[in-house]
C-alpha cells in the first residue's frame, strides 16, 4: 500500500492564489517612512492649517518645526516595528488617523479624553447622526484603502539583535534632530504650544491616541471608587416646613443651548416669545462647567466648583440630589438624552427618549414634549415636597432639525441634514434657532401647568444648558472644544427661573429684586447652593455667597 498523503504534490487554492498575486517586498523603515508621510500629507490638514495661522510670519521656522514633527511621527510608528506587530499597529495608526481626521477636518472637533468619555456614554440614536454617508467614505478612501495597501505588501525583517541595533540608531538621530529643530527658535515654539494647547492635540495619531491613553488611565483609577456621602444632616428649613402645600420645583437641564441665541439675553431674533410673556428671569451672563455633557452635567450637581471637579471626585461624593433625598424631598430623574452620567445612580429614573409616545416621537428618537406630557400624568399624584430633573434633548447637534415639530421650523432655510457641510452656515444657525423656539415653547409649557396647578402645590422651575454649541464661528461646529481654548459660544449658557407668587411668598424671595440681578456674573457653581437655598434645605455643606436666591432673600 502507498504511504504517499493523499495531498502529496497539491498545492492548496489559497497557496496557489498567492503564488500568482505580485506583492512588493519592503523594509520596515521604508513602510514606517511610507506610512508617517501619508498620515502627515493627507490625515493632517488641521494641524497643518492651525500651524500656518499659529506660525504666521515665521513660516521658515515651522517649516523646520515640521521637520522635527515627521522625525517625530516616524520614530514612534518606528518603535513598533515588530513582526507580527507592525501591520496591526500602522494600520491601527492609519484608522485612528482617518475617523480623527474627518471630525477635526469637518467640524473642527479635537478628540481629547473628554470627547472619548462623551462618545463611550452616548447613544445609538445620537451616534448615528455623527456616522454618516461622508464619514463611511472619507473613512475607506483615506482608511481602507491604504491599510489594505499595508497589509497587501511584504515586510522584510532583520534578525532581532540588528533590527534592535538598527532601529535605536535611527530612533536617537531623529531624536537628536527632533531636538534641534525645536530649539532652532525655542521662545517662538514654547510660545505657540504654551499659547495653543489644541496645535499638538490636532496632530494624527499622536493627539487621539495620547487622549485615548488618559482616559483609559482615569478609567481605571474609578474602577474601586467607593461613593461617600455627602450632606447627610439635611433637612427642611421652617420655611419649607410651613409651606401650606407641597414645593414643587422642576429643574430642566437644557442640552446644547447657548445663550446667544436667547431672544431674552437680546438675541436679534425672537427665539423666546412665549417666554417673555411669563415673567421668568433670565441671568445673561453664565458660564458653564465644560464643554460636554459627560463632564458639564455630573459638576453641575456636584458639590465641586468647575476649579475642583474631576470626573473621579463626581463618582466618589454623592451630590445635590442625594442631599435632597437626604433632607426628606422626593426626587426624579427624567432623561430624554443620553442618560444621566452617573448623577441620578442612586434616585429614581425614567428613560423616555426611546419612547412610541405619539406625537413626541418619530424617526427613533423624540422631542422634548415628552416631558411635558410626562409631568402632566404625574404631578397630580404628588403629596411630598419634590425635586423633578428633566435632561433635555434640546438643541443637540448636527441634526438639529430632528429637535423640533415642523410647525416650529419658523427661521428658513433650515438645514435638514446631519451632513452640515452641504449647508450654508445660514441654514444651520436658521436650524439651531428653532430648537431654541421648541425650547421656549416647552419651558412655557412647563409654566403654564405649574400655574394650573397652584392651588395644590408651591412650584418654581429652573432651567440651565450643560454647554454651548459652536455654529461654524472660526470654523468650528458642535461641541466639545478643551475648555482653555473653547469659544464662548460653547461656555455661555442660559440660566432661566420661573418662581410662582406662592412659591415667592412662601420662601421669602423678591423677585423683582432677582430681576434686577440678572446681569450678575453667574456660573454651574452656583446651582448646587441655589437649589438647596430656593428649596430652604438647612445643612452644613450649603454656602450662601453661591445661592442665588439668597441675595433676594429675607
Amino acid at each position: 500500500m502507498s504511504t504517499t498523503p493523499v495531498f502529496s504534490g497539491m498545492m492548496l487554492p489559497w497557496n496557489r492564489y498567492s503564488k500568482r498575486i505580485y506583492r512588493p517586498e519592503i523594509g520596515c523603515k521604508t513602510l514606517s517612512v511610507f506610512v508617517s508621510i501619508y498620515t502627515l500629507v493627507f490625515l493632517n490638514f488641521t494641524f497643518w492649517h492651525k500651524g500656518m495661522e499659529y506660525y504666521s510670519g515665521h513660516i521658515v521656522d515651522f517649516v523646520i518645526l515640521g521637520v522635527g514633527i515627521f522625525l517625530l511621527l516616524n520614530a514612534v510608528i518606528l518603535s513598533f516595528s515588530v513582526k507580527y506587530c507592525i501591520k496591526p499597529i500602522f494600520i491601527l495608526f492609519i484608522l485612528i488617523s482617518a475617523v480623527s481626521s474627518y471630525y477635526q477636518d469637518t467640524f473642527g472637533i479635537l478628540i481629547t479624553n473628554e470627547m472619548i468619555r462623551d462618545a463611550v456614554t452616548t447613544t445609538v440614536n445620537e451616534a448615528r447622526h455623527l456616522i454618516t454617508g461622508k464619514f463611511v467614505f472619507h473613512v475607506f478612501v483615506f482608511g481602507i484603502v491604504p491599510s489594505f495597501l499595508v497589509g497587501w505588501i511584504k515586510v522584510k525583517h532583520q534578525t532581532i539583535l540588528t533590527k534592535v541595533a538598527t532601529n535605536t540608531a535611527y530612533i536617537l538621530a531623529c531624536v537628536v534632530v527632533i531636538l534641534g529643530t525645536v530649539t532652532v527658535n525655542y521662545p517662538l515654539n514654547a510660545s505657540v504650544f504654551r499659547n495653543h494647547h489644541d496645535f499638538i492635540g490636532s496632530l494624527n495619531p499622536v493627539g487621539p491616541i495620547a487622549s485615548a491613553i488618559k482616559y483609559t488611565r482615569i478609567i481605571l483609577s474609578e474602577r474601586n471608587i467607593v461613593v461617600a456621602p455627602l450632606g447627610l444632616d439635611a433637612e427642611k428649613g421652617p420655611l419649607a416646613t410651613a409651606a401650606p402645600n407641597p414645593v414643587i420645583t422642576i429643574l430642566v437641564v437644557g442640552e446644547t443651548a447657548r445663550a446667544q441665541n436667547f431672544s431674552l439675553n437680546i438675541y436679534d431674533r425672537e427665539t423666546n416669545p412665549e417666554l417673555a410673556r411669563r415673567n421668568v428671569i433670565s441671568f445673561t451672563d453664565v458660564t458653564s462647567c465644560g464643554t460636554a455633557t459627560a463632564v458639564s452635567m455630573p459638576c453641575m450637581f456636584s458639590l465641586d466648583g468647575r476649579s475642583e471637579h474631576s470626573s473621579s471626585r463626581g463618582l466618589s461624593n454623592e451630590n445635590l440630589l442625594d442631599v435632597l433625598v437626604h433632607a426628606g424631598v422626593n426626587v426624579v430623574w427624567w432623561d430624554n438624552n443620553t442618560g444621566d452620567k452617573g448623577v441620578a445612580a442612586r434616585i429614581p429614573s425614567e428613560n423616555l427618549s426611546r419612547g412610541d409616545t405619539v406625537p413626541f416621537c418619530r424617526d427613533g428618537e423624540c422631542d422634548d414634549g415628552i416631558l411635558v406630557d410626562r409631568l402632566n400624568r404625574y404631578i397630580g399624584d404628588l403629596t411630598e415636597d419634590t425635586v423633578i430633573v428633566m435632561h433635555q434633548i434640546g438643541s443637540h447637534g448636527p441634526s438639529y432639525y430632528l429637535r423640533y415639530p415642523p410647525e416650529f421650523e419658523k427661521f428658513t432655510p433650515a438645514c435638514s441634514t446631519d451632513q452640515l457641510g452641504d449647508c450654508t452656515q445660514a441654514e444651520i444657525i436658521n436650524a439651531y434657532d428653532n430648537t431654541i423656539l421648541y425650547t421656549d415653547h416647552v419651558l412655557a409649557q412647563i409654566i403654564d401647568l405649574l400655574e394650573a396647578q397652584e392651588d395644590n402645590f408651591v412650584t418654581s422651575m429652573i432651567y440651565m444648558s450643560d454647554h454651548g454649541e459652536s455654529l461654524g464661528e472660526f470654523g468650528l461646529y458642535l461641541h466639545g472644544a478643551p475648555y482653555l481654548i473653547a469659544p464662548e459660544v460653547q461656555t455661555r449658557v442660559p440660566f432661566i427661573m420661573w418662581l410662582s407668587p406662592e412659591f415667592a411668598s412662601t420662601m421669602h424671595i423678591d423677585s423683582s429684586c432677582l430681576r434686577s440681578r440678572r446681569e450678575l456674573e453667574v456660573s454651574h457653581d452656583n446651582l448646587f447652593h441655589s437649589v438647596l437655598g430656593g428649596m430652604n434645605i438647612h445643612t452644613e455643606i450649603y454656602q450662601r455667597d453661591l445661592d442665588i436666591f439668597a441675595l433676594c432673600q429675607s
